[in-house]
């Protein structure tokens, strides 16, 4: 029997909660559902992940330090509809494309970007 019974969210401490905030909600349109401030004074900010009842958790807490996101730690991965229109938007923002586009032996293209922190971002368009 397994011990997990459901995936809730995930923590991710960021250095300007402003700058993630516009990061995830403004440009890839992700939504804010709740704020709060954690026992020990961290601000808390969640956002639902698009098509679950998952959240992202930003967490600031600058008693703790600048945020430093070793290359290829983590990421997160989204589905999207459009890759050239995310490209062009990513462009426009000045958010960096570390890597693509590229396509996979079926079809999927992809890019790769960052948020302010260099977490990284994947955005996949599946071939139809």
């Amino acid at each position: 029997r397994a011990m997990i019974k459901k995936y809730l969210h995930t923590r991710f401490r960021v250095s300007d909660m402003d700058k993630s905030i516009s990061f995830y909600q403004d440009l890839l349109g992700m939504e804010v559902i709740e704020e709060k401030t954690s026992p020990r004074g961290s601000k808390l900010v969640f956002l639902k992940f698009p098509g679950t009842d998952c959240d992202l958790e930003l967490c600031s807490f600058p008693n703790s330090g600048l945020v430093h996101v070793p290359e290829d730690l983590v990421h997160l991965a989204f589905e999207v509809e459009n890759l050239e229109d995310c490209i062009n938007r990513l462009n426009a923002a000045g958010m960096p494309i570390t890597e693509g586009p590229l396509e996979s032996s079926n079809g999927t293209r992809f890019i790769f970007t960052e948020d302010p922190d260099k977490y990284e971002i994947e955005l996949m368009h599946y071939k139809k």
